[in-house]
């Protein structure tokens, strides 16, 4: 199921009868990038994990709210149905289905032939771009400045509530209200920002990169990189560039 220009047009009921049809039958169906749009518009994605590319997957999960949606991964497998991020991710959905069918050398091949790794380490979290705070009247959009300043230091959640001029209970309403997440957590993912700017552009070890984004342990930051990225910091700079990590 290729993509849609816009996902969030109506399918025509054909299409969608047709898909339905097809699924019965016990025909596998899978879908590259937004063309998981069209599988869970027609219920084939109702109460099972999904992906979509990483810019869609909000409005993915706004659409279609029975469908467990994974930003992260590269693809899901759910047996009958399936479904891949970006166009990229594409190709290491239809290397796995060759895997699976016909075993890993015949998919090997098929990835040599295709000038690509026969399995990619990590999900799409290490391309997401992620938005800075903008300057768009959001209250909190001052104290996510001063978070992004001072991301170095061993920040507590009294300190940033201080900054803010609020109780500890009110910001994390807060936050919870215009970003989805926790101070504690968003202060998490900034400094894992910073992190992947600093693999990307210097040459810094990578024990000292823990130490300027504000992990007092390599050991945790390394473990924390690897859950919200996907990958390690030494991959993730071999892939993005900047010197091999020491």
């Amino acid at each position: 199921m290729p993509g849609l220009a816009d996902p969030a047009q109506p399918i025509p009921e054909d299409v969608l009868e047709a898909l339905r049809a097809a699924a019965e039958d016990g025909t596998r169906a899978a879908s590259i990038c937004v063309g998981a749009f069209t599988l869970a518009a027609a219920g084939l994605l109702n109460g099972l994990r999904a992906t979509t590319h990483w810019a869609a997957v909000r409005e993915l999960s706004r659409l279609y709210p029975d469908v467990d949606v994974d930003e992260d991964v590269l693809f899901v497998d759910n047996g009958q149905v399936l479904t891949s991020a970006g166009a990229a991710a594409g190709l290491d959905l239809c290397l796995h289905m060759i895997r699976r069918d016909y075993g890993s050398a015949v998919a090997a091949d098929a990835a040599r032939t295709a000038v690509m790794p026969p399995v990619r380490d990590g999900g799409q979290a290490q391309f997401i771009v992620h938005e800075q705070p903008g300057a768009d009247g959001s209250s909190l959009e001052p104290l996510l400045r001063w978070m992004e300043e001072n991301a170095h230091q061993r920040l507590t959640l009294d300190e940033i509530a201080a900054q803010a001029a609020t109780s500890t209970r009110t910001l994390n309403r807060r936050f919870r209200e215009q970003t989805g997440t926790t101070p504690l957590r968003w202060l998490q993912r900034s400094r894992i920002r910073r992190a992947q700017r600093l693999l990307e552009t210097t040459s810094y070890p990578v024990e000292r990169i823990a130490s300027e984004v504000g992990f007092g342990s390599p050991t945790s930051f390394r473990d924390l990189f690897k859950n919200l990225v996907g990958t390690s910091p030494r991959d993730y700079r071999r892939t993005f560039g900047g010197s091999p990590a020491r």
